[in-house]
């Protein structure tokens, strides 16, 4: 079950300056590692699936020339946290990456509108 914000004190729409999304048949926007999906005054709580498209599996072939490999995934680090399943990812150049054991695990592309 989705968590429902009523009353959200922010309206999610075009130029709302929080970054859009193509979720399945709809639009989501990143809110401070949320995924929200407006619906009029409320807001539902998403989460990227874990399917083929947005896997979760280990991928350490990755080799991902969007941040140097010293880069660190985490509170502060520049990149947008999106909601994947259980476990929040990054968005890294249109694409999530999980950190793990030292590298970036490939969760699959992200659509931008």
């Amino acid at each position: 079950m989705a968590e429902i914000h009523d009353k959200h004190a922010h309206a999610h729409g075009p130029n709302c300056g929080h970054t859009a999304i193509r979720h399945q048949n709809h639009v989501d926007y990143l809110h401070d590692g949320h995924l929200h999906q407006p619906q009029g005054s409320r807001v539902i709580e998403c989460s990227i699936s874990v399917d083929s498209t947005n896997p979760s599996q280990c991928s350490p072939q990755h080799a991902c020339g969007s941040h140097d490999a010293k880069h660190s995934h985490g509170a502060g680090c520049g990149h947008e946290v999106v909601p994947h399943g259980d476990h929040t990812d990054y968005l890294v150049a249109g694409h999530l990456h999980q950190p793990h054991s030292g590298h970036c695990d490939m969760h699959g592309d992200i659509v931008r509108v």
